[in-house]
């Protein structure tokens, strides 16, 4: 049975049962309620937040959408260890929330698992806690909600909690949403809507057009999108047999690895880029909780772990980028690490494809995968002592996630959906090799791809997709014609996250620190259009970018 199948059967059990209960977990139901705003925000991650926040500072009634019933979404939800690439990006209400969670750690009653002075203060490219621009790019998820839940309540952002009605929730005249629906019944009317949702739902309910997967390298004249082989980082080990029985090919594939690598070198494909939990672990004896073994665990799904072992891979199995107060930021460390390869797509199905529940299934699925792998390595007898003695002392941080077990809210969505608009960010755009003569906030990170797949390679198991382009930390503009639709498809709806971008260019795009910048430029063009009564296509981009810089936005490198 392949990943694929193992998937869809334990799917349709989970499903079975959700059905049975009523449901499990994620948001709370909507009442039968209608609302009304000027500004209406899907999605409660940290561009939905700073979207929400601006339009309200610029005198809108605004309303957030939050299916999850916490904000921040993976700021707040374990990626403490900020990928930014370049603080020069930061401007307005990003710059303004890092700086909170700076304070934050100005006081001595922050410090209450570690001493001030044992934090080494290592962020990735800067310093954690930076003195010099009194930024914060290393923080503790808990202090960030507090920080984003502190900036709507002083903005005075209606939220709501709940989640768009997928098959039917988007009410349009003529090219524009009028009112979204969300389960339970609750409907809610605007004049403007953004889409700050990881999935892209609320662009693709209103029919705007959109990608999944990866393009060729020849559809935009790129190097890094499509297809990339076997020989990129994050690989496993040479030597691992990819049969269950080893060298006997009638036995079947391991689960979770392809025959073949469905393409040459280049082309393009649908299949997404791994996700994952970032784990938030602890040493704090105090603070720590045994990671549990998962119910149904099963060491087969664990033999490429194993064998990985075997063919000498020492360590590596997760991150454990310190945090203030012992806790970790624990992501994906190598080729057999935290990302489920292969888990976030099937035969004619993918994560966005899926519904609400399914999506719940499916995130359970990889939080037992991570939870399993943390205990196999702790404890299981085809793990060398050596090993479980170096990750023996980490446990799950008892005063994280209270309310969920302390283990995220949010699963790392690290691509759905992206826009498919009349202008399209790709690598050129990112290298600086094209310009961006609209730029509504600019990126600096990496162009970056966790690995797509496992297929045979010679005779072994070998990883697929991953890419790690540096851009030196110099920024680029990102276009406001990426984040609005085309004319003809929706005038009144912004997009700042599942963007108008290849899969590559979107590797780059899609961190944090940019989402919030985009949220906050996404949210002022939508005022201006109800301030002009025009749709946010005909935003006049010379009175977009004077407000923005008049907010403290940063729109090129100096």
């Amino acid at each position: 049975m392949n990943i694929n199948e193992w998937i869809g059967m334990n799917l349709f059990k989970t499903l079975a049962a959700l059905v049975i209960t009523g449901g499990a977990g994620g948001a709370a139901k909507a009442a039968n309620k209608s609302h009304e705003a000027d500004v209406v925000v899907y999605g409660d991650a940290s561009g939905g937040v700073t979207a929400a926040v601006q339009a309200a500072r610029m005198g809108k009634k605004v309303i957030l959408v939050s299916p999850s019933g916490h904000l921040g979404g993976m700021t707040s939800s374990g990626l403490g260890l900020t990928d930014i690439g370049n603080t020069a990006i930061l401007g307005g209400l990003s710059r303004e929330f890092y700086h909170r969670v700076y304070q934050h750690y100005q006081k001595d009653a922050a410090w209450d698992h570690e001493p001030r002075a044992g934090f080494k203060n290592r962020g990735q490219g800067t310093l954690a806690l930076n003195p010099e621009t009194k930024l914060a790019s290393t923080f503790e998820p808990k202090v960030a909600e507090a920080a984003f839940d502190t900036m709507v309540k002083e903005a005075g952002v209606g939220v709501i909690n709940g989640r768009l009605e997928l098959a039917h929730g988007v009410l349009k005249s003529a090219t524009r949403i009028t009112a979204i629906d969300l389960e339970g019944g609750t409907t809610v009317k605007g004049k403007m809507f953004i889409d700050a949702s990881y999935e892209g739902d609320l662009l693709a309910a209103a029919g705007v057009s959109f990608v999944v997967g990866r393009e060729a390298n020849g559809d935009y004249q790129e190097s890094g999108n499509g297809i990339t082989g076997p020989k990129q980082g994050n690989q496993l080990p040479n030597g691992i047999d990819p049969y269950l029985v080893k060298g006997d090919a009638s036995s079947g594939l391991l689960p979770g690895v392809n025959p073949a690598m469905g393409g040459k070198v280049g082309d393009g494909d649908g299949r997404l880029q791994a996700y994952c939990y970032r784990m938030v672990l602890t040493d704090v004896p105090a603070n720590r909780i045994a990671v549990p073994k998962p119910d149904g665990y099963d060491p087969a799904g664990y033999e490429i772990l194993f064998r990985a072992i075997e063919a000498g891979q020492k360590s590596g199995f997760f991150k454990t980028s310190m945090m203030p107060n012992r806790k970790t930021d624990a992501n994906n460390a190598s080729g057999i690490s935290c990302d489920w390869i292969g888990g976030n797509y099937g035969k004619d199905w993918n994560w966005a494809t899926l519904n609400h529940l399914q999506r719940e299934a499916l995130a359970a699925k990889h939080r037992d995968w991570q939870l399993g792998l943390v205990w196999t390595l702790q404890h299981h007898p085809r793990v060398p002592q050596a090993i479980r003695d170096s990750v023996a002392a980490w446990g799950l941080a008892k005063d994280e996630f209270e309310d969920h077990h302390h283990w995220p809210y949010t699963l790392y969505i690290r691509e759905a959906r992206r826009m498919k608009s009349d202008f399209v960010m790709t690598e050129n755009h990112c290298k600086r090799k094209l310009p961006v003569e609209d730029p509504v906030g600019m990126g600096a990170y990496t162009l970056d791809s966790h690995n797509v797949q496992r297929f045979v390679y010679n005779g072994m198991v070998k990883n697929e997709g991953d890419i790690q382009s540096g851009l030196g930390g110099k920024p680029y503009g990102i276009s406001y014609r990426a984040i609005v639709p085309k004319a003809g498809e929706c005038e009144n709806l912004l997009i700042p996250w599942a963007l108008s971008a290849t899969h590559i260019a979107f590797g780059s795009i899609r961190m944090e620190p940019v989402f919030m910048v985009l949220g906050q430029s996404a949210a002022t063009a939508a005022c201006i259009a109800i301030d002009d009564n025009i749709g946010v296509q005909a935003v006049p981009y010379k009175t977009l970018r004077a407000r923005l810089l008049k907010d403290g936005q940063r729109l090129e490198a100096k």
